[in-house]
This record gives structure tokens, sequence and C-alpha cells, in this order.
């Protein structure tokens, strides 16, 4: 099953006019999204995550909701690097 997990755009990188990303937060841990599909995205918006793809904006309500279920129940576990505790 694939999950899109919350996340907030800590920062946009310069792009070429071509592709856009960002550095998202969810919780403590940073990875990067690409935002193609959300050009209206900015640095403080919350959004949904999926492979790599923001594909959606939630509100910081429903982004939260979504992000303690994951950590009550593991599901935070694949974002995390090899062995490192939640």
């Amino acid at each position: 099953m694939c999950l899109a997990i919350p996340g907030r755009i800590q920062s946009i990188d310069p792009t070429d006019g071509t592709i856009r990303r960002a550095k998202v937060a969810f919780g403590s841990i940073v990875k990067e999204a690409w935002l193609d599909m959300l050009p209206e995205a900015a640095v403080g918006d919350y959004v949904l995550v999926h492979a790599g793809v923001a594909i959606n904006l939630v509100n910081a309500l429903e982004a939260q909701k979504a992000f303690d279920y994951l950590e009550r129940y593991g599901g935070l576990d694949e974002l995390l690097p090899e062995n490192e505790p939640v």
C-alpha cells in the first residue's frame, strides 16, 4: 500500500524554470520533494508527499492529524535512515 505523508515546506530551491524542489519537514525528518504538481505551493505550506512528489496542499490541522496517526502506529519508519529510532 502506498501513502502520501504530510509535511511542511521549509525552503524552495532556486529553479531554472522547469523544476521546483523543496525541503519538506516531516516532524524532525527533512526530505526533498518535487513541487511540479503544485506551482502555487510556498514556504510554510503543508503538502502531501508521495514517492518524493508533493501531490496536494493540506491545512495544518489535517497535516497534524495524519502525522500523529503515522507516528502512533509506526508509519514513519520508512522515512528514517536505516537503524535510526523514531
